[in-house]
């Protein structure tokens, strides 16, 4: 897809960036000196403003791979890009590599080219990503005008560079990945959303699609949440490297009570969480504590609203490895029904339900009896006993 028209930015995770002719005006590997060219200014602040609404910008050039030794002598610069991709391999290889070492969609990028050839080659091989030419960049600026900022957005950048840094001791670690991750430390807190946390909740409702079990939209989660019966969970991650912040959203439906008054069922319309926690365990810890509250507070069935898409594999394999099978309880509640025909209203083709999509099921299972635990490299707790 080429050009602005109808661009929608909340499902853009990362803005991709051309070097010679696009960042900046000469071809580096022409340069009769060491020196890269100069940087645009006007692409640096581009760059800059997208970083501040949390959004990540990457490199894809059709270079020799020498010129991103250079770039790394230049660490002002250097230090606005992640996960960078010089070599003479094609765009879209690029891309999909970039989207692979940030743990994101492919379709969540955008690339800015002065090559209407190398827009072509992507816009062929990649059709869910947006390209741009330089000249298209203030207008991709003024799409994001106007959109609220989360204090997580802020920090998304500061976040992803700490992820370079696990990854690179990852590879550096002698060690089963198992010995790695008991050797990060990692705690997971999990507890009621607080006021300050839910627009992150939104966030994450709108922009997570690995790890969303219905696409729920933001409007019809906040309207939930704010009913009788209904609870806002969140879920934050940390490791010796720092913070991840919030990372998981959970709406929980305790509207079934049974005769005793209390809740016989804890449905669940939306479990929602970060792509960066991926392959960590985070996502199964978060739903076996959520498993564990609803049998502590009485319970005795747990369910999950599932709308199966092409991109949500992931959260279905984790439903089933929890116990959760397809139960008779009807999907068109008026949550569910909502969801249905919410989920059209996410705001990337990534986000968006595929035609192949199925329809919403309610997945299920008893509360009796052993319930799946956390894996043992995750120290998981309740926020309410770590603020005591």
């Amino acid at each position: 897809m080429s050009g602005t028209d109808g661009f929608d930015p909340d499902g853009v995770k990362c803005v991709v960036w051309d070097l010679d002719g696009t960042l900046w005006d000469e071809i580096a590997v022409e340069s009769a000196t060491d020196d890269l060219p100069t940087p645009r200014p006007s692409a640096l602040a581009a760059i800059d403003a997208l970083a501040a609404r949390g959004v990540l910008s990457s490199i894809a050039s059709r270079s020799a791979p020498s010129v991103l030794d250079r770039l790394d002598a230049v660490p002002q610069v250097r230090a606005r890009f992640l996960a960078p991709q010089v070599s003479w391999q094609d765009k879209s290889e690029s891309l999909r590599r970039i989207a692979k070492d940030l743990g994101i969609a492919v379709d969540a990028l955008v690339l800015v080219d002065d090559s209407p050839y190398e827009r072509a080659e992507v816009e062929a091989l990649l059709p869910g990503v947006r390209t741009l030419a330089p000249e298209d960049v203030p207008a991709l600026l003024a799409a994001f005008e106007g959109r609220e900022v989360t204090a997580e957005s802020r920090e998304r950048v500061r976040r992803y560079r700490t992820e370079e840094t696990r990854r690179a001791e990852g590879e550096r670690f002698e060690g089963s990945r198992e010995e790695f991750l008991r050797w990060c430390g990692m705690r997971l807190t999990v507890g009621a959303a607080t006021a300050d946390e839910v627009p992150r909740a939104l966030e994450l409702a709108a922009r997570t699609h690995r790890l969303n079990s219905s696409g729920l939209t933001p409007d019809r989660l906040r309207e939930l949440a704010s009913s009788d019966g209904h609870e806002l969970y969140t879920a934050r991650m940390t490791d010796r490297f720092g913070e991840y912040g919030i990372i998981g959203a959970a709406l929980v439906d305790r509207t079934r009570r049974a005769d005793g008054g209390a809740p016989a069922i804890w449905s669940v319309p939306l479990l929602a969480l970060s792509c960066r926690v991926a392959g960590r365990g985070a996502a199964a810890a978060f739903l076996f504590r959520l498993m564990e509250r609803a049998r502590e507070a009485g319970a005795e069935e747990f369910r999950v609203t599932l709308r199966p898409t092409d991109a949500n594999l992931e959260m279905r394999i984790l439903l089933r490895q929890a116990g959760l099978r397809r139960t008779d309880a009807a999907a068109t509640t008026a949550t569910t029904a909502t969801a249905t025909t919410a989920t059209a209203t996410s705001t990337t083709p990534a986000a968006t339900a595929p035609a192949t999509a199925a329809d919403p099921a309610v997945l299920g299972r008893t509360l009796r009896g052993d319930l799946p635990r956390s894996p043992v490299w995750l120290h998981v707790s309740d926020r309410e006993d770590t603020e005591a």
